[in-house]
């Protein structure tokens, strides 16, 4: 089990106020979980802008009449093939697919990747959401 520790933190009344009102509306215990779980989207972020390892979901909805959209977002996926974990493709209706697709590797890669594929003629919406990749644990023996 990781460590805690305890340490203070100061803020302007308004803001604490801003603060628990949140915490009730997304539902978190506690201050302490709601600090974590704020500081982790920060550094994702932050892991994102820098080029570190990364995870990724990309997710697209296209017009699959477009003419040839079907086959360059394969073909951009599959020049990214090493990046691509898993893929998801659903028929939302007669006209519009979702592909939903997981990737892992270095953060600018991932955005290359999603740029290309939201950026395609015909992708009516694309969308990226991205986290630092955690790192391993050992094995204690």
């Amino acid at each position: 089990m990781t460590d805690l520790v305890r340490f203070g933190v100061a803020m302007e009344q308004q803001l604490l106020d801003e603060l628990d009102a949140l915490i009730e509306r997304k539902g978190w215990a506690n201050r302490s979980e709601a600090l974590r779980d704020l500081v982790r989207r920060e550094l994702d972020r932050a892991a994102w802008g820098s080029g570190k390892p990364a995870v990724a979901t990309i997710t697209l909805i296209y017009d699959h009449h477009v003419r040839e959209l079907t086959e360059k977002l394969t073909e951009i996926q599959h020049d990214f093939g090493d990046r691509i974990v898993s893929a998801l493709h659903v028929h939302l209706d007669h006209d519009h697919c979702l592909e939903v697709i997981a990737a892992k590797g270095p953060a600018r890669e991932l955005e290359k990747l999603a740029d290309r594929l939201t950026n395609a003629k015909g992708v009516t919406h694309g969308s990226v959401a991205a986290a630092a990749l955690p790192a391993s644990k050992k094995r204690r023996g």
